[in-house]
């Protein structure tokens, strides 16, 4: 008797059909995935800081501010320079190769101010660089400062940052999980509609005419012929 109520059990658990996923699972499992990832290359990823340090253009006497101006355009585009960068490698520590990817500089075209930005592993390395990077760039363009009328002077000196530049795990989990949520919905909006079945429909269930449908329609031209065959008659 045991055997035989067994039996029955297994014979209904085969007969169970599995019900189908619902249609917006996409959805969660890109959303929760995306989460997994960005909280994990925010964990894994070393902190990186930023420190800027500010030079300004300032003309003589003899020159005009626009001048100092296109001056502090032309001096940011050489504050990456191999020269400039060999003046400043000894202060900060790095080679010159490795320098240039630690090291940007920017200006505005409204200000004859020029931003210099260091970064690396340690906020007080960061802030060595912009530094070094800001007073070898005062220091070869004063050298021409008689010619051009404009001598660039240290507004503000960088100082070690308190946080790391880079995002934490946090908001690179935020970003996954957004990033991953509009996925799974792109991909839930690009597959084909599911039939009640839970199979994935195609061209019938589209309401697309099948081409034993449209062979049976007449053409436009027969049906024109035909009424001019019985307006004659």
């Amino acid at each position: 008797m045991a055997d035989t109520a067994d039996q029955k059990k297994s014979t209904h658990r085969r007969r169970v059909r599995l019900l189908p996923p619902p249609a917006w699972w996409p959805l969660p499992a890109a959303a929760l995935l995306g989460l997994a990832a960005g909280g994990a290359y925010g964990v894994l990823k070393t902190p990186e800081y930023a420190a800027t340090s500010y030079v300004v253009a300032v003309p003589d006497d003899t020159t005009e501010p626009a001048t100092a101006l296109g001056f502090a355009q032309a001096y940011a585009r050489i504050a990456t320079s191999s020269s400039t960068l060999a003046y400043a490698q000894p202060r900060a520590g790095v080679g010159v190769q490795q320098l240039r990817t630690q090291v940007r500089a920017e200006t505005s075209p409204e200000s004859p101010m020029i931003a210099i930005t260091g970064t690396a592993k340690s906020a007080g390395e960061a802030a060595d660089i912009a530094n070094a990077v800001a007073d070898a760039l005062s220091l070869s363009s004063n050298q021409a400062a008689k010619n051009t009328g404009v001598q660039l002077l240290l507004f503000n000196q960088a100082v070690a940052p308190s946080e790391p530049a880079s995002a934490s795990p946090t908001l690179s989990g935020a970003v996954g999980l957004c990033a991953g949520g509009l996925l799974g919905g792109l991909w839930m909006l690009a597959r084909p509609a599911r039939r009640k079945d839970g199979s994935e429909g195609g061209a019938e269930d589209s309401g697309a005419v099948t081409a034993p449908e449209f062979a049976s329609l007449p053409a436009q031209g027969d049906h024109s012929e035909t009424k001019e065959k019985e307006s004659v008659r």
